[in-house]
């Protein structure tokens, strides 16, 4: 059976920039139920490695464990000095992961920059995740590589973003200690069916971000026509309750026990307060009994 952790969606600049301390989440996110909490590599409190272990034993007290770390480097800079130093605070935060518990560490592709072309990026982004795999097996994490929109502290969206690319740049990586982590949300943004995206990659599925969307106005056919090469959120698109909005939880979670899928499901919501967060947990549950139980 899959477990559920959640993600601080609504508090992620707090706890990166100040105002709210770790512990303050974690007695927040504990009468959830849940079995863990996804952390976010730019925590303010993960910036000095002697509080790496502090930060753990916080969690495992409240009876959960730290599954998933979060991290967004920008592996399609052109410029090599600069990737290199993405590598190297890859390979920093994978063993943050690993002092912390977590199996599954996030990779992104990176920025997509408007000079980048399409064969060049992919060449870049493989050669940087290639070169923190080593890191990765030595430390026991397998990293995940998020069908991706846009972090929050960026300034372009996701190089690999379309599903033609990302999925190309999927099939460029094989090693036992890299997977995907699927979004559904994050495939509406691009314009992309959530559901043809996870056929594509449900056997490389290892975790899974569960959020939703619900339109504000128009179709899916115009939000399509929107985000061809557009820079910036939909705003056609926002963040819901899980099981209120565009995704088909019950398609997504065939496709995956199909595929012989039993990883973390993640959850990213409460962006409207924590019994929206609770409600998302009930209806997650449920649906994994449902298909998995």
């Amino acid at each position: 059976m899959p477990r559920l952790a959640a993600f601080p969606k609504a508090f992620i600049r707090p706890l990166c920039q100040g105002g709210m301390t770790l512990r303050e989440w974690v007695d927040l996110a504990a009468p959830l139920g849940l079995e863990g909490l996804e952390y976010y590599s730019g925590f303010r409190e993960l910036a000095d490695p002697a509080r790496w272990a502090e930060a753990r034993a916080t969690v495992e007290r409240q009876g959960m464990v730290i599954p998933m770390l979060c991290c967004s480097p920008d592996f399609a800079h052109p410029d090599e000095h600069y990737r290199q130093c993405e590598v190297a605070k890859e390979k920093t935060w994978i063993r943050l992961a690993a002092t912390l518990g977590a199996k599954y560490c996030r990779v992104l592709s990176g920025q997509r920059r408007p000079e980048l072309t399409r064969e060049r990026g992919l060449s870049l982004v493989v050669q940087s995740i290639e070169a923190c795999l080593p890191e990765a097996e030595a430390c026991g994490v397998t990293l995940i590589l998020e069908n991706h929109y846009k972090d929050d502290f960026w300034e372009y969206p996701e190089f690999a973003q379309q599903m033609d690319v990302f999925c190309e740049l999927v099939d460029r990586l094989r090693h036992p200690h890299f997977g995907v982590n699927y979004d559904p949300s994050n495939a509406l943004l691009a314009g992309d069916d959530p559901l043809e995206l996870l056929d594509r990659v449900k056997e490389r599925v290892v975790t899974m971000h569960a959020s939703d969307r619900f339109l504000l106005s128009g179709t899916l056919a115009d939000l399509r026509r929107e985000e061809s090469g557009a820079q910036g959120y939909a705003q056609r698109l926002r963040h819901g309750e899980i099981g209120q909005g565009l995704n088909d939880y019950d398609a997504i979670f065939r496709t995956l026990r199909g595929a012989g899928f039993d990883g973390w499901v993640s959850i990213e919501d409460g962006v409207d307060g924590m019994d929206q967060l609770a409600r998302s947990v009930q209806f997650l549950r449920a649906k994994l009994a449902q298909h998995f139980g």
